[in-house]
């Protein structure tokens, strides 16, 4: 039999499992905490930007009430260049120090009453609605955006600016509108400090939580791993008690029944040949019928517990059993791997499906063709038995023709594996099977043969 790979020590597999349980609750709780850190950012940014604009809100209606809106003279009005120079000192603090660059004076009409720079003084400009609902008693209103209006000739290059618009009231009572621009530099400054302050505690967080969750997780991931293996035990347990019934039950068969029937055939042989001459018909029909019996029995000892196995190992096994089906005319192909590599009981396993497939279908199906077809690969054994037989209809359940599969979908479920039978009236049987298992690597054989084409049309696991 081939030898299997290199198995590592169950303790070694047990540490590798928790390691590779730990690795993906790590990564996952990594990702959670992206999907979950990355809207909180963004909401927090975009609450620092707010925050910001309120304070430049608030400090432009303070500018507009204290200082501007007492300086709204019917002077300033008429353009007087004392009047305006006043003005121009006492704003001159916010403008010079660079925490406003562009201040403008509106009156209800859209005209510019007042502004640093002087060229726009004079000039209107179209009043949209948000002006009018200012004007009528709004609350002021701050935005931070690149300047692209007709009346941002001089604001158009500065990239991103804070423009807030304030209503004021001139000496006389007028209604006005007091807008500001200043950087936008500093609403960006203030929404990094407050994101440098948040963003530690939140992540800190998190991770902690992360961490706490991380202990009871290993300990659910060793629990796993015990039931895993007191499953894994008792199956053992059940396959090798399985086995050793086998081995008892074929022993005996051929050690006392086959050997104690052999024993009355060659005495029934004698009496034909010695006894009288009227009962040597009834003599040799009782011989020929134990012979038969004798042939069975051993054909069952054979079924039941397969010396070959042991002798010539899985390939040389599988390939013997090509042997009663040319001897019915039935074309036989396999394709195997170069190596074929399995234990003990996953090689009997392997047998055990190959040739109950092939009794499925010399016995059941009328198959005057079948094709096995077997891969290994990622610790993966997969058989595929294909034949043109006459099939059967899954969904009609399962009959006594087929009780041998009904007992082979048992033992694979048992095993961990999956057995697939696609197969309708008239178009054959596809058997496939998937165990898991010791293969020679995660690559692929050489000559690996390509996936045969398939017969049936409905597929069913119900056995």
């Amino acid at each position: 039999m081939d030898q299997p790979p290199y198995t590592p020590e169950p303790s070694t597999v047990a540490r590798r499992e928790v390691q590779t349980a730990v690795a993906r609750f790590l990564t996952a709780g990594f990702v959670a905490l992206i999907l979950v850190a990355t809207p909180v950012i963004f909401w927090i940014r975009a609450e620092a930007e707010q925050h910001a604009l309120a304070n430049a809100r608030d400090m432009t209606q303070r500018l507009a009430d204290n200082v501007v809106g007492p300086l709204i003279t019917p002077e300033l009005l008429a353009r007087d260049h004392n009047a305006l120079d006043l003005l121009d000192k006492q704003l001159a603090p916010w403008v010079t120090t660079g925490t406003l660059t562009r201040i403008k004076v509106w009156d209800e009409h859209g005209t510019v009453v007042y502004s640093d720079m002087e060229s726009l003084i004079g000039q209107r400009f179209e009043q949209e609605d948000w002006a009018r609902k200012l004007l009528e008693g709004g609350p002021a209103t701050a935005t931070l955006e690149k300047q692209t209006e007709q009346e941002n000739v001089y604001e158009s290059g500065a990239g991103e600016l804070v423009e807030v618009y304030a209503r004021s009231r001139s000496v006389s009572g007028a209604a006005m509108i007091f807008e500001t621009y200043s950087p936008g530099e500093n609403v960006r400054r203030e929404q990094h400090a407050v994101l440098m302050s948040m963003i530690p505690p939140i992540i800190l967080s998190l991770a902690a939580l992360q961490l706490a969750q991380l202990f009871p997780a290993v300990r659910l991931v060793r629990r796993i791993q015990g039931h895993q293996a007191s499953k894994h035990a008792l199956m053992q347990y059940a396959v090798e008690a399985s086995d050793q019934e086998r081995r008892q039950i074929a022993s005996e068969l051929h050690d006392d029944v086959i050997q104690d029937l052999s024993g009355l055939a060659y005495a029934l042989e004698s009496e034909e040949r010695q006894g009288p001459p009227d009962l040597r018909p009834v003599f040799s029909n009782a011989r020929l019928m134990l012979q038969e019996t004798v042939r069975t029995l051993r054909a069952m000892t054979h079924e039941l517990y397969p010396p070959n196995l042991e002798r010539l190992g899985l390939k040389g096994a599988l390939t013997q059993l090509a042997a009663p089906l040319l001897a019915k005319g039935i074309a036989l192909t396999m394709e195997l791997p170069e190596q074929l590599i399995a234990d003990r009981d996953r090689a009997a396993l392997i047998y055990r499906v190959v040739r109950e497939a092939l009794v499925n279908a010399t016995k059941h199906s009328a198959a005057t063709s079948v094709h096995i077809r077997i891969t290994q690969s990622d610790r993966v054994t997969k058989i595929t038995v294909t034949d043109n037989g006459h099939g059967f209809d899954p969904y009609m359940g399962s009959n006594e023709g087929h009780y041998g599969l009904r007992i082979l979908s048992d033992t694979i479920g048992h095993a961990g594996g999956t057995l697939d039978i696609r197969s309708s009236p008239g178009a054959g049987t596809i058997i496939h099977v998937t165990l898991a298992g010791p293969s020679q690597s995660g690559r692929q054989q050489p000559g690996r043969p390509k996936e045969p084409q398939e017969v049936g049309r409905r597929r069913s696991s119900r056995w």
